[in-house]
């Protein structure tokens, strides 16, 4: 899923694009796309646009009449930049919104329709559709704090609810808590001081390089390859390649098409975590450490 970075390059590269241009028509290639009525999509329809924003992992594209629409991509939903009035054909393209010099398309791939429309009036309207989590650039270390520990829960399921926290997923929260050290099941309500210190600032340079880097990317052209795995990666989609800090093989847990991935010397003191689905299989002769996991490989 898209996460705030990718959103990000998306918006970065929509400025440009977009930004002062007339919005021609919004053409649906799936109707199930569009889950509001009121305002309808045609009060959008030739209004210029007024404003870009992100509201979480949402694209908010605002035009005249403070009218928003507001596109969630969900997993496999992709923005893509086309030549004007580009045919709208295929399973896989949901909408097209035309301009005069180009038409943005929304494209999902797979079988499972996830991704959505919303228009929405003014600010009320966008805020009736974002989560509420905390943007962390904006928020303070006691603010942080406030957020991360209201309620005691592990930490990777506290980084990817956007109740909590705005626009953090499932690939980012990996590389934010291996650049913290800490475990992604640790417990939020028995962290110290320093450690939560630590992954507030894990949190915003994390986040800050891949903004840089990736709007850096948009500027030369359109993202056509927002995915969850990078190139530079601490983690994330690594598995049993070395962490670029210590060099022992990254771990992973699999849980309901998930991947959580970490390196268990640098964040879980060489614990290696339970593999739901491993560990099931394996009972009691589920590796405990490294040592246990190279010997178990061994046999």
């Amino acid at each position: 899923m898209p996460e705030l970075p990718d959103v990000a390059a998306y918006l970065e590269a929509l400025e440009p694009r977009v930004m002062g241009q007339k919005l021609e028509c919004v053409r649906l290639g799936n109707p199930f796309l569009l889950r509001t009525m009121d305002p309808p999509l045609a009060s959008a329809e030739g209004r210029v646009v007024s404003g870009l924003r992100r509201v979480g992992k949402r694209i908010a594209i605002g035009v005249e009449g403070d009218i928003w629409l507001v596109i969630h991509l969900m997993i496999a939903g992709r923005l893509h930049w086309r030549q004007p009035h580009v045919k709208l054909a295929g399973r896989q393209n949901l909408a097209a919104f035309d301009f005069a010099h180009g038409t943005l398309t929304l494209t999902e791939a797979g079988s499972k329709r996830r991704a959505s429309l919303h228009v929405v009036q003014g600010d009320d309207g966008l805020s009736s559709i974002d989560p509420g989590g905390i943007d962390v650039f904006h928020a303070d270390l006691a603010e942080f704090r406030e957020a991360l520990t209201f309620e005691n829960h592990t930490l990777k399921r506290v980084l990817t609810d956007p109740r909590t926290f705005s626009g953090i997923g499932n690939a980012y929260s990996d590389e934010i808590l291996h650049a913290a050290r800490l475990s992604p099941i640790a417990q939020t309500g028995k962290l110290t001081a320093e450690e939560i210190e630590r992954l507030h600032s894990a949190t915003r340079l994390t986040l800050q390089h891949w903004l840089n880097r990736l709007r850096a990317e948009a500027r030369d052209k359109f993202p056509e390859k927002v995915t969850a795995f990078r190139d530079g990666m601490a983690v994330h989609g690594r598995f049993g390649q070395p962490c670029p800090r210590c060099g022992e093989p990254v771990q992973r847990i699999r849980y309901a098409g998930n991947e959580t991935n970490y390196c268990a010397r640098c964040q879980t003191g060489g614990k290696v975590l339970a593999d739901r689905g491993l560990s099931r299989l394996l009972g009691s002769d589920w590796p405990r450490t490294l040592e246990e996991l190279e010997a178990l490989k061994r046999h």
